[in-house]
């Protein structure tokens, strides 16, 4: 066991005698250079998984590249790119590309003779993105800004240059080898889901039993239905209501995984704050709930609670059990057919905050028995589905908060490479 001593910075604790504390602006320095004149198209997106990639590699995800390149400013290969707004919750990395970022994005690159990728692990301490909080500024959680001069005045362990690289490559290896088991973990999560999505659309357009089929006329995306099923366009099977509110009414929200409840039961950050209520209207325990512009992404649901939600969710009654309704229109959006059909005003989005844009879709209505059965059928056999999910979830958050041990433990030096 090496011998230790007190850091003085509190969050780190103790480090091994012959490890010095030192400010990052020692080692790192920002590089504050515009695009203007334009040398660079390449835009690039940091993200919390994986660093600093091209905007493109990012996917449908996020907001929308700016068209005047001359905004951004410029990232090099063997710098760390830090998001002011969003480090306090991991949004730093290395950067392999040359390419422009964002403006709120601050770029840092290591002064001759450090270790960039040591540097970087101090980054992705947990403890530190907390720690930045202290020295953070601004009226709401979610609009929080670190100065670049808050980030380079921290004080940081810093073990000799030979022992830096031999941290390095012990958690490149062993972070690898764990990413690799949460990435099966993952896997299965998706199978279970596909799994979950084929029964939804299976039972909502063919029922639970073989029967008779007939070709549709109005249902854009099917080509047959259960003969003794009928067919209508959506504004004829679901109705918006405009209920009114209650002083003791809470926010519901309407989240993308279908969970339509209360936001004080699920979480509060991350939110816009709204300081008016216009338009808002009341929701009713079992109320089919549709937002205007998640629906896409799942955002469909009966509400397990009584409350109050916003005028871009539609609340609405149907002509039978609205659960099966809700699940006939997760499938149009599992299937994307409502991403399809619409024109949404931001990338991964659906623009149905006009309900009409909705109600001319066709509809499948089988009788109201067999909707009674469809919906309890799906109840129970999505409730295993999302118990099994749950489980494996866990796992994954077991193996980040493993991840997120081993480089505290590591690049503070409470744990030595052998």
């Amino acid at each position: 066991m090496r011998e230790m001593k007190d850091s003085g910075i509190e969050w780190i604790g103790s480090i091994p005698t012959h490890w010095k504390t030192e400010r990052l602006q020692w080692h790192i320095t920002e590089i504050k250079e515009t695009n203007k004149p334009e040398k660079s198209r390449q835009v690039l997106s940091l993200t919390n998984k994986r660093g600093v990639i091209p905007y493109e590699e990012k996917g449908a995800q996020g907001n929308v590249s700016k068209e005047d390149y001359s905004q951004y400013k410029l990232a090099y290969p063997g710098t760390i790119v830090a998001n002011s707004m969003n480090i306090l919750i991991g949004s730093v990395g290395r950067c392999d590309y040359f390419g422009c970022v964002s403006p709120v994005y601050y770029v840092y690159k290591p002064k001759d003779g450090e270790n960039l990728e040591f540097i970087n692990y101090l980054f992705q301490m947990e403890q530190f993105q907390k720690e930045l909080r202290r020295y953070a500024n601004g009226i709401l959680e979610i609009r929080l800004r670190v100065s670049s001069d808050g980030i380079l005045k921290r004080e940081m362990a810093f073990p000799p240059y030979a022992e830096q690289m031999q941290i390095v490559s012990f958690l490149n290896a062993k972070l690898s080898h764990v990413e690799q088991l949460i990435t099966n973990v993952q896997t299965q999560i998706e199978k279970l889901k596909e799994y979950r999505t084929s029964l939804v659309v299976e039972a909502v357009t063919r029922g639970l039993c073989p029967c008779n089929m007939k070709s549709t006329e109005k249902i854009e995306w099917l080509s047959e239905i259960p003969a003794h099923w009928i067919e209508c366009r959506i504004k004829n099977a679901i109705f918006p209501q405009e209920k009114e509110i209650l002083p003791t009414d809470q926010i519901i929200t309407c989240f993308r995984d279908g969970e339509v409840t209360l936001r004080s039961k699920r979480r509060e950050d991350g939110f816009t704050v709204s300081f008016t209520e216009h338009g808002y209207h009341g929701v009713d325990i079992g109320d089919l709930v549709i937002h205007g512009m998640d629906a896409f992404a799942g955002a469909i649901g009966c509400s397990d609670s009584r409350g109050k939600t916003t005028p871009v969710v539609h609340v609405c009654n149907t002509v039978g059990n609205n659960r099966y309704f809700m699940y006939y229109l997760r499938a149009m959006a599992y299937g994307n057919i409502l991403m399809d059909l619409s024109n949404g005003v931001r990338i991964r989005s659906s623009d149905y905050r006009n309900f009409d844009r909705l109600g001319v879709f066709g509809i499948a209505i089988p009788p109201r028995d067999e909707q009674d059965e469809i919906a309890e059928y799906l109840d129970r056999k999505c409730a295993q589905i999302e118990q099994l999910i749950a489980i494996k979830q866990a796992k994954i958050e077991k193996l980040e908060q493993y991840k997120r041990s081993l480089i505290y433990e590591y690049v503070t030096g409470k744990r030595e490479v052998m």
